[in-house]
């Protein structure tokens, strides 16, 4: 049985499968497989590059650097970057320093676990999964957000965010042979909708629909042979994307998730 571990987008709200994937460690489940999509992508590239201590790893990241290394910047230099480019908020070269110096390898192909993770092309208007060649890159593609980070150039094409197309690319992982499915979400999926009330809301109502149908279509579309598990985040509330610089919730995220998490893998696993 090849066990995989799919991780969803979902920016700050990353942090839950951090403590997600402490629950699994603490409960012996491996991956053979690790598929990402945006900040999943980054998650799953550092399970990937370092499984003995990934966990331990992340933990201290997400509660030091990335989402201040990723997002820095006073209100006067983002709008600096954004009158200098027209596009993007922030650069994206602090990440990528970032991530050179964590995951140690250059090629997808090098990692200890196999790992694959996507992103939008924009002259394509479709999905790269990427498998093999440079790792970073591929993993910074995944990662940019559109009007928040710059699109990352690979080759002749430009990619934005792998969320935009897969938000948690279950199907993925189950056409590459997986057999059993752990999805680490960041909560979105556990909220329901509602009609939007306020200018705002519009959009974000519209893209949580687009991005839910996909998940939802391939979950129904599973085969019976497939056993999937949906680790559940432990959050009550909605969490508001529009507040993708908010630090104080990365602790409690992470201790939420491992917390729930665990209470499900103790119900399951055998």
């Amino acid at each position: 049985m090849e066990t995989a571990f799919v991780l969803g987008g979902g920016g700050v709200l990353g942090a839950h499968e951090v403590g997600m994937l402490r629950a699994l460690d603490e409960a012996g489940i491996r991956p053979d497989l690790i598929v990402g999509t945006s900040v999943g992508a980054l998650n799953g590239v550092l399970m990937s590059a370092s499984p003995s201590d990934a966990v331990k790893r992340l933990t201290t990241l997400w509660r030091s650097d990335v989402a201040r290394t990723a997002f820095a910047g006073s209100w006067v230099q983002r709008l600096s970057t954004l009158a200098r480019t027209g596009t993007h908020l922030h650069p994206i070269g602090p990440l990528r320093r970032l991530l050179t110096e964590l995951v140690g390898v250059e090629l997808i192909e090098e990692l200890p676990v196999r790992f694959q993770c996507v992103a939008a092309s924009i002259e394509q208007a479709s999905a790269r999964w990427f498998a093999e060649g440079p790792l970073v890159d591929a993993v910074l593609a995944s990662c940019a957000v559109p009007g928040l980070l710059p699109p990352v150039r690979i080759g002749d094409e430009h990619f934005f965010d792998g969320g935009l197309v897969h938000s948690i690319p279950v199907g993925r992982a189950v056409q590459l042979g997986a057999r059993r499915v752990f999805v680490l979400q960041v909560g979105r999926i556990e909220q329901p909708l509602s009609a939007p009330r306020r200018p705002w809301e519009v959009g974000m109502v519209a893209f949580e629909i687009a991005r839910r149908h996909r998940f939802a279509e391939e979950m129904a579309s599973l085969p019976g042979s497939v056993e999937v598990h949906v680790l559940p985040t432990g959050l009550d509330t909605p969490i508001s994307p529009l507040r993708y610089r908010d630090l104080s919730q990365i602790s409690g995220s992470i201790d939420r998730a491992y917390a729930a998490s665990s209470r499900y893998l103790a119900g399951v696993i055998r």
